[in-house]
């Protein structure tokens, strides 16, 4: 039996753990894998005991981008095929927080992974680029659009054009990245936010979540109006009173995440 592609681990109650587990290839996308990413973020996405994913490679490489053998001698027809936005959807769609631990090498795909997540920690040691363009192609899983909100156009132009490789400490400086830390401490700060986040009012966490993923592709009025109604809906919630009462009486609150 082969063994597994990614796997699976809950080291706290709420927290589920996406270990990208092809060591030989620097975990480079291959279908399969791909599949049995979207498979794992659609399950999780309807697991009411997970709240909160944390994806993973080894301290060598996140993800080294698409295992090239399945594009080589690809033609554009067997790439429609492969439906690859659906695929990266069952990532980008799911409504629980995503935390993506990255060291050593995220490239290509590897990066666009990354960049699905919603919060980034990174290793000093992390190497980040989009070097499709040295190939021939370009960014197929996101990286124009998603690089391009996150640093603007004339940063991202300079990576996407160039296909040069940045360090993660250049991503901090950019915005791209949420924390840079030694290798040694990036899955376990990755793990410490996931479960304060998992013990967290849940309602209000996606709900921030989907406010802000809707908002960027919508003009500002339009978001602020989503924002308020997404905030009154909340009024409804017994986390609400439970949060507010227990500020109140200065204790922990116990969220229900009803």
């Amino acid at each position: 039996m082969s063994p597994s592609l990614i796997l699976k681990e809950h080291p706290f109650e709420g927290v589920l753990v996406l270990r990208l587990n092809r060591p030989e290839v620097l975990n480079a996308l291959n279908l399969e894998l791909r599949h049995a990413l979207a498979q794992a973020f659609t399950a999780a996405d309807q697991d009411p005991s997970v709240h909160v994913v944390v994806l993973c490679g080894s301290e060598k490489a996140f993800c080294a981008g698409a295992d090239l053998n399945e594009y080589v001698d690809a033609s554009p027809v067997e790439i429609i095929e492969r439906r690859m936005d659906r695929l990266w959807q069952a990532i980008s769609s799911c409504s629980k927080p995503v935390i993506a631990a990255v060291c050593g090498y995220a490239l290509g795909g590897g990066f666009e992974l990354a960049m699905h997540a919603d919060i980034i920690i990174a290793s000093e040691n992390a190497k980040l680029g989009q070097p499709e363009v040295q190939i021939g192609i370009m960014p197929g899983g996101g990286a124009t659009q998603r690089l391009t909100r996150a640093v603007g156009k004339f940063q991202a132009m300079k990576w996407l054009l160039t296909g040069a490789l940045f360090k993660a400490q250049e991503a901090f400086q950019m915005g791209l990245v949420s924390e840079v830390l030694a290798a040694d401490q990036v899955e376990a700060r990755a793990l410490q936010m996931a479960q304060e986040l998992s013990a967290g009012p849940q309602l209000a966490i996606q709900s921030i979540k989907k406010v802000v993923i809707e908002g960027m592709s919508l003009p500002l009025e339009q978001g602020l109006d989503y924002e308020r109604k997404a905030f009154q809906l909340l009024f409804a919630t017994e986390d609400k009173v439970e949060g507010m009462r227990a500020r109140l009486d200065k204790r922990p609150p116990q969220f229900k995440n009803r």
